[in-house]
């Protein structure tokens, strides 16, 4: 039966009719605003902050709001049904969250809260490599929820090998490799905080409990924590990785994978050639490359390239229920939201987080139909028009 995402609007006016608000913002845009106040500029500016001045992140925002959506009427809109196939898997709408790692810097309850929020609301939830929790914990809180598990790519094969395994063994179904982090960008809020959590212990949970990798320590973690870090820095990203140690993963993994980071059309398509069953087209919500193309705007291209072959997934500037239309009239299958769950979850833990998850369903829900669609699978390019000015009109 079809979640009727919508009606959460309905449930917030019959609330009121006690005096009752909700506790946080339903423009969900609004929440950056709010963290800044209430978290630390450590923690705050390491969720916001992107590479170099921001540009990428303005862009992706840009790319979105030049897309203007034209709404169809006098369709039968009365039942709609949001769900889609993700992966093999059957999912209640095109959304999940995304891999925000270290999230123990914004609650203490950390990927537990996110994991569980997105189990309750029946959305996956995608674990980071770099998280505040090991990924065993993180399963057993969400049950029999959706999970899927991002993978920073190590130097060392083993580790990765083990965190696979891990991984399987924990009920993760889908696997996501980051390649836009090779290495960290220059990321000045962060620079200028000298703030970066790895080097304190915190994000390295997967790697500090693996097997794999304490048998690289000297002592245990726990005798000589500096050394684990160090060992943990030495290994975290791999700049020397090329399209053939693919092969390695999908020895190791035998579900579906996904290349993140995708933004070239010959990059997509060198990743259905090798096998691969699907792509994000992100560019890290601009925390990467500064000066990048922005997200939305490469989409058209990938989608046309290897939609037919891949499951392309967008991530990198969705706030909104309209974001959510666009981009899957752009050719995307299913987004990935980060920051505005992070902050959700900052803000007000597991249920903070859950708020986010469904406003911005609910605001997708009546934003469909709205437009005249009963469901994702009518949504296409004609259904949207840029408002960018024609080159070589007056």
């Amino acid at each position: 039966m079809a979640t009727h995402w919508a009606d959460f609007q309905y449930e917030i006016y019959l609330h009121g009719m006690t005096g009752a608000v909700p506790r946080l913002p339903t423009d969900l845009s609004r929440l950056e605003e709010l963290a800044e106040h209430r978290l630390g500029p450590g923690p705050f500016g390491y969720v916001a902050g992107s590479a170099g001045t921001g540009s990428t992140a303005r862009a992706n925002r840009a790319a979105l709001d030049r897309w203007r959506i034209v709404p169809r009427m006098l369709r039968d809109v009365h039942e709609r049904d949001l769900s889609v196939e993700l992966l093999g898997r059957s999912i209640p709408a095109p959304l999940a969250l995304a891999p925000v790692g270290v999230l123990s810097i914004m609650h203490p309850d950390a990927e537990c809260a996110a994991a569980r929020a997105a189990a309750a609301r029946g959305v996956p939830y995608i674990l980071s490599s770099a998280s505040s929790t090991p990924m065993e914990q993180v399963a057993e809180a969400m049950g029999d929820g959706e999970r899927w598990f991002q993978l920073y790519w190590a130097k060392d094969r083993e580790v990765t090998a083990s965190f696979l395994a891990r991984a399987k063994a924990a009920g993760f179904t889908a696997l996501f490799v980051t390649l836009d982090t090779p290495l960290l960008a220059w990321r000045p809020r962060d620079l200028d905080q000298a703030y970066l959590p790895f080097l304190h212990g915190v994000g390295t949970a997967n790697y500090f409990s693996d097997p794999a990798f304490r048998a690289g320590l000297a002592k245990p973690v726990h005798e000589d924590p500096n050394a684990a870090v160090m060992h943990f820095v030495g290994m975290f990203a791999d700049p020397a990785k090329t399209w053939p140690d693919l092969a390695f993963l999908r020895e190791h993994w035998d579900g579906p994978i996904v290349l993140k980071g995708i933004l070239h059309p010959d990059d997509a398509r060198l990743a259905a050639d090798a096998g691969m069953d699907g792509v994000v087209v992100s560019n890290h919500g601009g925390r990467q490359v500064a000066g990048s193309v922005a997200a939305a705007d490469a989409l058209p291209r990938v989608a046309e390239a290897v939609g037919d072959r891949l499951t392309v997934l967008f991530d990198s500037g969705i706030r909104t229920g309209d974001d959510i239309v666009k981009a899957l009239a752009l050719g995307a299958r299913g987004v990935l939201v980060g920051r505005p769950y992070a902050y959700g979850l900052g803000l007000d833990g597991q249920a903070g987080v859950e708020h986010v998850i469904r406003c911005l369903l609910a605001e997708f829900d009546l934003t469909l139909a709205l437009s005249g669609h009963s469901g994702p699978a009518s949504l296409s390019p004609d259904d949207l028009v840029s408002d960018t000015p024609v080159e070589g009109s007056a």
